[in-house]
């Protein structure tokens, strides 16, 4: 078949079906990279069991995390893992992000009757109530892991604005953190 023979209608429509073909198709190529921690886990975040038993590590594990403020989510004894985390509230943090205090004067008038009468009122405001109801709120997680011949930890961070968006998410599994833990367990007390 020629195209030149074809009306100008169904060469458009052929063209048209063979751009979504086209479209349709990119969609379905995978991406370059797999997603993964940014930052990367600190190496001191990994080490190895030595003679101490997994389920003797889950419990120190508990006793210096929820000393530290976390809430235990999830232990499981035999498989040596353990969940935690913890919240804080950021005050100010959503005054630097949004423009919603800045937008100036905000009023209204009302007019409304009753049995006495006619009333009516005007309300001028300036910004709103500001930080006591747009502060943002930081969930840090927290997993351990002591299985096979390793004990691992991961820990990540996670702001979420007033208006319950999730505004910065991150791996905090950092040198610092992952030593003080670990120093938690050996010496099987808290700071």
């Amino acid at each position: 078949m020629r195209l030149w023979l074809l009306p100008f209608g169904r060469i458009r429509a052929l063209v048209m079906a063979l751009a979504a073909v086209l479209v349709l198709a990119g969609c379905q190529t995978p991406p370059p990279t797999l997603p993964a921690a940014e930052p990367r886990p600190a190496a001191e975040c990994r080490w190895p069991i030595g003679d101490q038993a997994p389920q003797g590590l889950v419990r120190a594990a508990v006793e210096a995390l929820e000393a530290e403020g976390f809430l235990i989510r999830h232990t499981e004894l035999a498989l040596g893992l353990v969940s935690a985390e913890r919240t804080r509230i950021l005050p100010g943090y959503g005054s630097r992000h949004d423009d919603w205090e800045s937008r100036g004067v905000f009023g209204g008038f009302g007019v409304g009757g009753g049995r006495g009468g006619v009333r009516s009122g005007v309300m001028i405001g300036f910004g709103g109530v500001g930080s006591l109801t747009r502060d943002a709120t930081q969930l840090e997680r927290v997993s351990l892991l002591a299985g096979g011949e390793e004990v691992r930890v991961s820990r990540d961070i996670q702001v979420i604005d007033w208006r319950g968006e999730l505004a910065d998410a991150r791996s905090a599994s950092t040198a610092d953190f992952c030593q003080w833990l670990r120093g938690a367990l050996e010496s099987g007390g808290v700071r």
